[in-house]
């Protein structure tokens, strides 16, 4: 057996909660930074027309990368390269050496066609877009569209790193991407001179320092994992020819590569819609980034935890421990996410006007991007339960069921956001996006459940319920208190200005009301939050 092997064997896996842990606190770290770097972006170049474009643009990349081989890679990857490792004689080396060189083939290539057709994928953006400036779109995209191969290779990376239990340095190679686009944006500014709109110039300084510093920076997330590749044993080589699980591969990554149009589909018609009203778009965007912010820190973290432990239950037809880790994964999503998304719920509108406000946005911009927030962050809690959900069919080696439940999310979403575009106000379109967005969400939940339901048997559902009833009347409860004495501090301190009023509500929601709610959950008996109640009242026992 080779040396590589022997690494792999002697590395024990982490358990759940400190794998999660540890990813936590640099997934912290990566969402503070990357929401350091979008309020940069929107204090300097505003919520407008340039800023849509860029959002517009730099959406283009990550949507290919996933048709490509992204939405394959975190969800057929892992369970194929968990198999390797334990059938393999090196460990899963050689397949993971074969994945490599077969990615970056695709990659390439994809890379090269998605630049020479960037007018025509501009063109599909944005046909039909009253606000919209194709050309500067354009212009971006060819600056920012070769970032395709590092997203891809990010992903993989990432991927192998995660099957060897490794789990924080993926997590935090975010940061140095963030670092980078936030070094861009202070050489940006500090540039003199603006960015012409029309006509759009392809060689002004601003333009290219802007997009060429963007994808910088998804190189650098790439390449900051490779020593850690190293470290595990990992030798790379090129490795060419035909591997006999490509059939299996194959059989999978076709339903994905279908998931993935499904997604990109409708991810073109939103960008369409909301490029109809200026702005739209970033307050869209905006307000997704500070829902990922909770699922991101807590979520992801959970989920890039247990998907190696479910590909493990499901490879052993251990139905019962899947099963567990699917409910225990639908809980903890609950009661760590429901009092998030209360909090943005309640205080969504002062988030925007605190955050989003300054600089060339100014408090109408900051205003929308609350009001998005606020009316669709029901939706955060489905969300994660939906990702969860079709990872468990992906550990059953199932690539054809998720692509049926999005093609119904789809279906749905596409729908709403018609509706939207044709009967709300355009100044209310960010909002109808959100909402449409959420919603299909819910939809999603509801429907995998239920297939789930039909294939593994009982899914402890009620208990499941249960818990996410409890959290969301520990939730209510919670902040209904918070911003009672939200309103009470605005009058007492007297704050004049609605930017420092909404500051004020900000930090009572949050600070009384996430307490709270997490208290209220205790107190409640919630299963899953006695063992930290057990260890914080050890520790008072202690002092």
């Amino acid at each position: 057996m080779s040396g590589t092997s022997t690494v792999v064997e002697q590395q024990k896996p982490p358990s759940v909660a400190r794998a999660s842990g540890s990813m936590a606190i640099a997934t912290i770290v990566s969402r503070a930074s990357g929401l350091l770097s979008k309020l940069m972006l929107i204090t300097i170049i505003g919520a407008g027309t340039l800023n849509d474009s860029y959002q517009a643009a730099t959406t283009l990349p990550t949507m290919i990368n996933e048709l490509l081989l992204g939405g394959i890679l975190t969800s057929v990857a892992i369970p194929l390269l968990v198999r390797a490792e334990k059938e393999d004689a090196d460990g899963g080396e050689s397949y993971a050496q074969w994945l490599i060189t077969m990615s970056v083939v695709v990659l390439g290539i994809g890379t090269v066609i998605a630049v020479a057709c960037a007018p025509l994928l501009t063109a599909i953006f944005t046909s039909g877009s009253d606000d919209a400036n194709p050309a500067l779109v354009t212009a971006f995209a060819y600056l920012v569209l070769p970032g395709i191969v590092f997203y891809g290779l990010s992903a993989l990376i990432g991927a192998i790193l995660n099957t060897r239990h490794v789990f924080g340095l993926p997590t935090w190679a975010p940061v140095l991407n963030n670092v980078v686009v936030i070094l861009t944006l202070g050489v940006y500014w500090l540039m003199p001179g603006t960015i012409s709109l029309d006509p759009v110039h392809m060689g002004e300084p601003k333009l290219l320092v802007l997009g060429l510093g963007t994808m910088l920076g998804v190189g650098v997330q790439a390449a900051v994992m490779l020593p850690a590749m190293k470290r595990t044993g990992f030798r790379f080589r090129w490795r060419w020819g035909w591997d006999r699980r490509l059939k299996e591969f194959g059989g999978l990554a076709f339903w994905v590569l279908l998931y993935v149009a499904l997604g990109l589909v409708s991810m073109a018609v939103l960008t369409n819609v909301a490029l109809n009203s200026q702005g739209a778009l970033t307050a869209y965007n905006y307000q997704w980034l500070v829902a990922q912010v909770p699922y991101g820190v807590l979520g992801v973290s959970l989920l890039t935890a247990l998907m190696p432990k479910m590909s493990r239950a499901a490879a052993a037809h251990d139905t019962g421990a899947l099963v567990g880790d699917l409910a225990f994964g639908n809980r903890m999503s609950s009661i760590l996410l429901m009092p998030f998304s209360a909090l943005m719920t309640v205080a969504g509108v002062a988030i925007g006007l605190a955050v989003f406000s300054h600089g060339a946005s100014g408090l109408v911009g900051g205003e929308r991007m609350g009001q998005a927030l606020a009316l669709s962050a029901f939706g955060l809690v489905p969300y994660a339960i939906t990702l969860l959900q079709l990872r468990v069919f992906y550990a059953l080696k199932d690539a054809r069921t998720p692509t049926v439940i999005q093609a119904i999310m789809v279906v749905v979403r596409i729908a709403l956001l018609y509706g939207f575009l044709e009967f709300a106000p355009r100044e209310k379109l960010a909002v109808g996006v959100s909402i449409a967005m959420s919603l299909s969400f819910v939809v999603g939940c509801l429907v995998g459940q239920l297939w789930l339901r039909i294939r593994l048997g009982r899914l402890r559902t009620g208990y499941t319920a249960w818990t996410i009833c409890l959290s969301v009347v520990a939730s209510a409860l919670g902040f209904g208190v918070a911003a009672g004495a939200a309103w009470l501090a605005v009058r007492l301190l007297g704050t004049e200005g609605p930017v420092a009023s909404a500051w004020v509500e900000m930090t009572v929601v949050t600070i009384v009301g996430l307490p709270l709610s997490f208290l209220l959950m205790a107190v409640f008996r919630v299963p899953e939050v006695k063992p930290v109640v057990d260890r914080i009242s050890r520790l008072v026992r202690r002092r």
